[in-house]
């Protein structure tokens, strides 16, 4: 529905952008004024339709991860210079 509304309002302001006007006598300023209207009057409408249309993010759904028992065991250890100890990690 959105893109249809977008798309008809597009299609209005490049139409009423494009509109012929009778040619003036003189070369005077009307016709680039009226054009500069226009696209502030077309710019205005596409934006103010863009800024109050909602986002198309959607968060994704959560995902449950069940993880396997672990426990941490006390290991004795030699390093070079004496017997240490260290706390790992065991999944069973």
């Amino acid at each position: 529905m959105k893109k249809t509304v977008f798309a008809l309002l597009a299609a209005a302001t490049v139409a009423a952008g494009s509109v012929v006007t009778a040619p003036q006598a003189h070369a005077g300023g009307g016709d680039v004024a009226a054009g500069i209207a226009g696209g502030l009057i077309g710019g205005a409408l596409i934006g103010g339709a863009i800024a109050n249309s909602r986002p198309a993010y959607a968060a994704p759904a959560p995902v449950y991860v069940e993880e396997p028992p672990c426990h941490m065991v006390r290991e004795r250890f030699w390093d070079g210079y004496g017997w240490r100890f260290r706390r790992i990690r065991v999944c069973d």
